[in-house]
């Protein structure tokens, strides 16, 4: 991945065209160790400049770029196929890119983490196509900070499909619907889920770089609409304790690099009979046998180990995935084959992730299925969550890690999560992560003042 070389025709060519389209301003933009967007913003005429790198970023300043003050500055190079106009901002365009060191990629940016995995899957002859259920939760605070649904009378117990919450979304829902499709991600469908104040749009797959770049768009949008109507956004994976929580599901399947063909579609054998090829259960292997490393990134937060629970509860279950298992189209299991469609989903993910990170590493891993012929034996067709201890034994299923700290052991003793991060960025997302769990435990909560205040 050396610095990139662009054709000054082509630069010229694309910096017209945004003029053209009322554009004044680029946001040279990367990711931080969260996914999150940072920026600078470049005025127009210095287009070309940004494209080659002028702008520089001290990451110091940033979580988990592994810099301190006293180094030199990280440029980044953004994707010119990847700029697109924002359409509630026309006077903006987005310019995601990597982040290059003296010339060098540099190894700690989330999005070069997953350019090199993507770049190797391709090698194979495979393209990773991903696509993310954006769930999130439209809020209010209350007068003490607490955050509660912005309609006050979305209080159903069973909230999910509500139609008649749906039309009182519709005012920003179908802003965030105009947006969507103009920046060309069909959207499918959207609704009212199953927590009050929570949403979720579907919109078409792409290639896992481009998903995860939608992806970190998708957040700075909602939060920006949001705001607008007076509400905030957020991405947090369980907002109340006694609610359902919000996902990330990533809906994974390879493409032949040269012909595009969905190589997960089954030939006229299907072992397991899920409807995917034999290569779609391998990489699904893969990702079984790195499951508890995987969740610490695709599950990152010391509060999503509060949606991923055993117990049903909140509008009747879970709906998250508390084992290291697969089915058919059974949403009780981490993965998930849906009927009808070669591709296989993790439920494993929720959207506070890092997609960059958590794509590289579940690609990783699959790719490790394939390469071993691994075998994920044939899916369980039961409600997991009902089965007994016992059953759950007989089977032989494993738990996901139950806490933040327990994933982060996972991911530091799994070889592969080195692999794909690299030295640096492997230690410092492990420092952080267990960083992130001592302060949460260092912190006294208001479950503990009314647990404790009085009964000693």
């Amino acid at each position: 991945m050396p610095t990139p070389q662009y054709d000054s025709v082509t630069l010229e060519r694309t910096r017209e065209r945004l003029r053209a389209d009322g554009v004044d301003y680029c946001m040279a933009t990367y990711a931080d160790g969260h996914g999150i967007a940072k920026c600078k913003t470049v005025p127009l005429d210095h287009f070309e400049s940004m494209m080659h790198g002028s702008e520089l970023f001290t990451g110091a300043a940033l979580d988990m770029l592994g810099q301190s003050p006293a180094d030199d500055e990280l440029a980044v190079w953004p994707d010119p196929d990847a700029i697109v106009q924002l359409p509630w901002r026309p006077d903006v365009a987005f310019a995601p890119g990597n982040l290059y060191l003296h010339g060098e990629p540099y190894p700690m940016c989330p999005r070069t983490v997953l350019t090199r995995q993507a770049e190797l899957a391709r090698e194979r002859g495979f393209v990773f196509n991903l696509g993310i259920e954006t769930e999130f939760f439209f809020v209010r605070t209350d007068e003490n900070g607490r955050p509660e649904p912005w309609n006050p009378r979305d209080t159903l117990e069973k909230p999910c499909y509500d139609a008649v919450g749906m039309l009182e979304s519709l005012h920003f829902l179908n802003e965030m619907v105009g947006y969507m499709n103009a920046l060309g991600w069909d959207v499918h469908s959207f609704d009212h889920e199953d927590g009050n104040g929570q949403y979720e749009f579907d919109f078409s797959y792409t290639d896992a770089v481009g998903m995860a770049d939608r992806f970190m768009l998708f957040r700075m949008m909602a939060k920006e609409v949001a705001r607008s109507h007076g509400y905030e956004a957020t991405f947090m994976p369980k907002p109340w304790s006694d609610r359902t929580g919000g996902g990330a599901h990533f809906n994974m399947s390879l493409a032949a690099a040269d012909s595009g063909e969905n190589v997960f579609a089954p030939a006229s054998e299907d072992r397991y009979s899920c409807g995917i090829s034999e290569l779609g259960y391998r990489f699904l292997a893969g990702i079984l046998a790195h499951a508890p490393a995987i969740v610490a990134v695709t599950c990152p937060t010391v509060n999503s180990y509060k949606r991923l629970i055993r117990r049903g509860a909140m509008s009747g279950s879970t709906w998250a995935p508390v084992f290291i298992s697969y089915g058919r189209n059974n949403r009780t299991h981490m993965l998930r084959v849906p009927t009808k469609s070669p591709r296989v989903e993790s439920r494993a993910v929720d959207a506070s992730v890092n997609a960059y990170l958590g794509a590289a590493l579940v690609l990783a891993a699959g790719l490790e299925g394939i390469e071993r012929e691994l075998d994920p034996g044939p899916p369980i067709d039961r409600d997991m969550y009902v089965q007994s201890d016992e059953q759950i034994a007989e089977l032989g299923v494993q738990l996901l890690p139950r806490t933040l700290s327990e994933a982060v052991d996972a991911f530091e003793a799994d070889p592969l999560t080195l692999d794909v991060f690299g030295e640096d960025l492997h230690r410092a997302y492990i420092d952080f992560k267990r960083s992130e769990w001592e302060d949460f435990h260092n912190t006294v909560s208001q479950w503990e003042w009314e647990r404790y205040l009085t009964f000693y």
